[in-house]
């Protein structure tokens, strides 16, 4: 289902990909993951909290109706910058080393495969919507759409490319990254000009979100539907 690979560059950057059963020049959907999937075993950002944002765009029927290729990188430092010299680490502003070596694999993929580039997709959970939002910050109109749930904590306030298609998601009962993370950056970014979607869940936490916002049935058609430019 999901090929192992590695990309070579500052450092190995193990990867995933899914290629469809279909022909001609297809989507790509860049999927980041949260916490649980750091590592560089190359397995982890395929299981726990990634399981629905990974596996979601791959279902035979939304393959059949929306074919894409589907990019799943690791990183094992996070998908934003930091200052490690902290305990915990302290959130830097820039574009993360690890976000810039996932594009460097959609550049790579694009030379290789007939991937459609007005149609790259980013979607993140937890940690990887984090990276989801630095990616919109520091790429602007790079992105057909971007799907982010209870996306973590940056200096990224949800601005940027902010008339990029967005749908954002968050449980109000969030007891790792607060609610108000999520409603403080679709207020900016609606202030900005976007209009993006948000996906408020009463009563869930950190962990129910996610297989509730990936899960979504009008997502994938929403996404889908997005093209740059």
């Amino acid at each position: 289902m999901f090929e192992p690979r590695t990309h070579k560059s500052d450092w190995e950057m193990p990867y995933r990909l899914f290629r469809p059963h279909a022909s001609g020049k297809l989507p790509l959907m860049l999927y980041l993951h949260g916490s649980g999937g750091l590592g560089d075993d190359n397995l982890k950002q395929l299981q726990f909290g990634n399981i629905f944002g990974t596996r979601l765009w791959l279902l035979p029927e939304h393959q059949k109706l929306f074919p894409c290729y589907v990019l799943a990188p690791q990183t094992d430092r996070g998908w934003i910058r930091y200052d490690h010299s902290q305990s915990p680490a302290r959130e830097l502003p820039g574009f993360g080393d690890a976000n810039r070596l996932a594009l460097e694999i959609v550049d790579k993929l694009g030379h290789e495969f007939a991937i459609d580039e007005r149609r790259i997709y980013v979607a993140g959970n937890s940690m990887g919507g984090a990276g989801a939002w630095n990616m919109l910050a520091n790429r602007p109109n790079y992105f057909a759409a971007a799907v982010i749930c209870c996306g973590g904590q940056s200096p990224d306030d949800g601005t940027g490319s902010a008339t990029t298609p967005l749908w954002a998601f968050h449980g109000d009962s969030d007891e790792i990254v607060p609610v108000a993370t999520s409603r403080d950056r679709i207020a900016a970014r609606r202030k900005a000009g976007g209009h993006p979607i948000y996906t408020e869940y009463p009563g869930v936490d950190h962990n129910g979100a996610t297989g509730l916002a990936f899960t979504e049935p009008a997502l994938p058609e929403w996404v889908f539907s997005q093209r740059r430019g």
